[in-house]
């Protein structure tokens, strides 16, 4: 089958709309809203939702009732976003969607490596791919250990790296047969080699806690969790034949609230967590220090030195946290 540009956009598809997670579990949306490094919630980290009210100011976190109810359609993909909105986007934090053949061109380089071998997965055509149906074959390789690589997409954005719902160009939604995020290869994976729904479910957590992604904007973290979180019950279903359990989608959605984490990439803190003369907005938020506060992260732009909030993340093999920073080398 020829992956490409289909006629119409399916919006029902690709939305996933918050108040559907709130109506199915609010637990699992109060999960998806979880800063594990701060305890609280995600914050906006953008003015683009102040026209909403002083709930969805820069620096406000985001809550369950700002963006479910009467406000469930505030956070959509930024496809079904209008032009102004985009453009918003693009000038204020340089932020530039790829589309998805360019993810599976890249993706496929990372699998070129590992497997010393091209067109596992698929083979590129022009903006497109086809899906190679046979089986993956690991050579003197084991598929265990490819499930357990670990991946990260760095300003993820809505997570098109690691999981390719939908085109974030076209808005075409990719059925999970055809996919190519590094979760997707992983979950196809998975379904070639076990014999059994319950291995299955046991293989994708850990599939799950094998891939990260963080970015700088609460919306886009959120929408980057929900594509992770829908896309393995959509691949469920499309294996199974049946809905994925609750149990299942709070186990998962736990993983993925410390796996995908808002983070300023730069600096490996919460966005404007750090303490500042010139950056008087965030002192209230977190409410310590003066004005006259110097943060040497800052001033001498060193990673290691910020007086902010350093984003952490679970290291799932001893269940502890670590500080994000701690992993990149000098």
């Amino acid at each position: 089958m020829v992956v490409n540009c289909v006629s119409e956009l399916n919006k029902e598809k690709i939305d996933i709309k918050e108040n559907f997670l709130f109506d199915l579990e609010s637990s699992i949306l109060i999960l998806l809203l979880k800063d594990q490094t701060t305890k609280k919630n995600l914050i906006w980290a953008t003015n683009e939702y102040e026209k909403y009210g002083e709930n969805y100011s820069l620096n406000s976190e985001m809550t369950i009732w700002s963006i479910s109810g009467t406000n469930g359609d505030i956070i959509k993909p930024r496809i079904l976003k209008n032009k102004q909105e985009k453009q918003l986007r693009s000038n204020s934090k340089a932020e530039v969607f790829t589309p998805a053949w360019v993810c599976n061109a890249q993706n496929n380089l990372v699998d070129n490596a590992w497997f010393d071998s091209e067109n596992v997965f698929n083979i590129e055509i022009h903006k497109g791919w086809i899906t190679n149906r046979d089986k993956i074959n690991f050579k003197d390789k084991n598929w265990c250990d490819y499930v357990k690589d670990t991946r990260l997409e760095i300003t993820c954005g809505e997570a098109p790296y690691l999981t390719s719902r939908y085109d974030m160009i076209s808005g075409d939604f990719i059925e999970p047969q055809n996919r190519i995020g590094l979760l997707d290869r992983k979950l196809r994976v998975i379904t070639e080699n076990v014999e059994n729904e319950i291995e299955w479910l046991q293989w994708a957590e850990i599939a799950l806690k094998n891939i990260y992604g963080f970015d700088w904007q609460g919306d886009n973290v959120l929408l980057a969790r929900e594509n992770v979180l829908i896309s393995i019950a959509e691949y469920y279903e499309f294996v199974y034949k049946k809905i994925l359990s609750i149990e299942n989608l709070m186990k998962f959605a736990y993983i993925i609230s410390w796996n995908i984490w808002q983070m300023d990439g730069l600096k490996g803190v919460i966005p404007n967590s750090c303490l500042c003369h010139h950056c008087n907005s965030q002192l209230s938020l977190f409410n310590t220090s003066k004005k006259s506060a110097v943060c040497l992260g800052c001033k001498e732009n060193n990673i290691y030195l910020h007086n902010g909030i350093y984003s952490q993340i679970m290291d799932w093999e001893t269940e502890k946290t670590i500080k994000f920073v701690s992993l990149i080398k000098e």
